[in-house]
């Protein structure tokens, strides 16, 4: 189990977001090549395709044909899948890695740990973050939290008192009104409307002592509870504390689209890794700080989670490779300096040793940042359950454009949200 002693005792993790748009492949393709997909800045995509060199450079004969996706990722992932042209090794994230795991979409790794896969030097409970129906589907590549990723400039200018710990939701709307007056610009606001962001309605609904899906796979929530949620966001843009609805809706989760990297907002609510990729974006400097809570002395909300995983297509043609470019993209030491913390701290314990003390001073406020919530995370949740993708990407969202572009009432848009689940999930 991930707990808070081992956190301490093995520096502050943090994971990794996503951005960017398709790449080219590394090379043509060839009869021993290996298939490598993944979205992500243009930073991770040297970064992996240097640490795929070096695979190639120790493994004779291998060669990895790199893949990268951006906004399509999901739905080009879904389709090769379906047309039985997965990729022999492709890039899950939490809240869609055991929905793909339980579709049989991915190779169990249980026969090659501690084989092919060291795992001796791994952060202790690490592999239960990629354990799905008691099989390891994935390989946990780094960890991080939830975090409110802030323009300081702005706030400082604005003479305002930055978010904290304590910062309730109603504390925050009335900051983002006041912010979004203070910065006094056409089409920009304090915030991007995070109604639409599955993550953020997680942490809103753990600090009301409610999970997003309970352990059988069904919905944690109520109703009314979603309701509260697009209530909340709906009143903030009626009150011009965050951003339109025409601008929220060119949001595609990815970093380069949200409106804190577009200039259209100060303030971003994301993950505690993405701040580095933000901040490469911004003029101004950012800080970060953990989201709003329901009470000054509830729970956080806060839990720390796998940012991205590596599984092996169960399709794959050389199973054996793949667990082998696995254990050498988690293990090796020269791959990790490579890496550094991109995606986040490495899970390899010998791996942090070498990178952490190099790292900058925007990544190293994560790692301050993630160090500084210990005391108030909670348990990771239970897995999502089959269909928690397409609840999230064909419901979840679009009820919350719809309300935003006042098409449905907060409390429509939550019973609708119920109902799909009821039809959509499969426990």
């Amino acid at each position: 189990m991930i707990n808070r002693r081992h956190f301490l005792r093995n520096a502050a993790l943090f994971g990794a977001g996503a951005t960017l748009a398709t790449m080219p492949a590394i090379r043509a393709f060839a009869e021993d090549s290996m298939r490598l997909y993944w979205w992500g800045t243009p930073s991770r995509a040297e970064r992996t395709l240097g640490v795929a060199k070096l695979f190639e450079a120790a493994h004779s004969g291998a060669k990895i044909v790199g893949e990268v996706g951006g906004s399509d990722y999901w739905a080009k992932l879904t389709t090769m899948i379906a047309g039985g042209n997965a990729p022999d090794i492709f890039q899950l994230e939490p809240s869609r890695f055991a929905d793909y795991s339980r579709r049989s979409t991915n190779l169990p790794l249980n026969d090659y740990l501690g084989k092919v896969i060291r795992t001796d030097k791994l952060v202790p409970g690490v592999l239960d973050l990629g354990t799905v129906d008691g099989k390891v589907t994935g390989m946990p590549l780094s960890l991080n939290a939830f975090a409110m990723i802030y323009d300081a400039d702005a706030v400082t200018k604005a003479g305002l008192i930055p978010p904290s710990a304590k910062t309730t939701w109603d504390d925050f709307a009335k900051f983002s009104i006041d912010l979004t007056k203070a910065i006094g610009k056409k089409n920009v606001w304090a915030v991007g409307n995070a109604s639409r962001y599955t993550y953020a309605f997680e942490a809103f609904l753990h600090q009301r002592g409610k999970k997003l899906y309970t352990e059988a796979g069904k919905l944690g929530y109520e109703a009314s509870d979603a309701a509260d949620w697009f209530g909340y966001w709906e009143s903030l843009t009626k009150n011009g504390g965050c951003v339109s609805a025409e601008i929220q809706a060119l949001d595609k989760v990815l970093v380069d689209s949200n409106p804190l990297a577009t200039g259209n907002a100060a303030i971003a609510i994301a993950f505690s890794n993405q701040l580095p990729a933000f901040q490469k974006i911004s003029k101004s400097t950012l800080d970060i700080t953990s989201l709003p809570v329901s009470s000054a002395d509830g729970p956080s909300g806060l839990f720390y989670r796998p940012g991205l995983h590596w599984s092996i297509a169960s399709t794959a043609k050389n199973p054996e490779l793949a667990a082998q470019f696995i254990d050498f993209f988690v293990n090796d030491l020269e791959a990790g300096k490579i890496l550094q913390v991109e995606r986040g701290v490495p899970v390899n314990t010998d791996v942090q040793t070498a990178v952490l003390p190099s790292i900058d001073a925007t990544a190293k406020k994560t790692v301050d940042y993630v160090n500084g919530i210990a005391d108030r995370v909670g348990t990771y949740p239970p897995a999502v359950p089959l269909g928690a993708g397409e609840l999230d990407e064909r419901v979840f969202r679009p009820l919350a454009d719809k309300v935003a572009f006042g098409q449905l009432t907060p409390a429509e848009a939550g019973n609708e949200l119920v109902s799909s689940a009821d039809r959509i999930l499969k426990a």
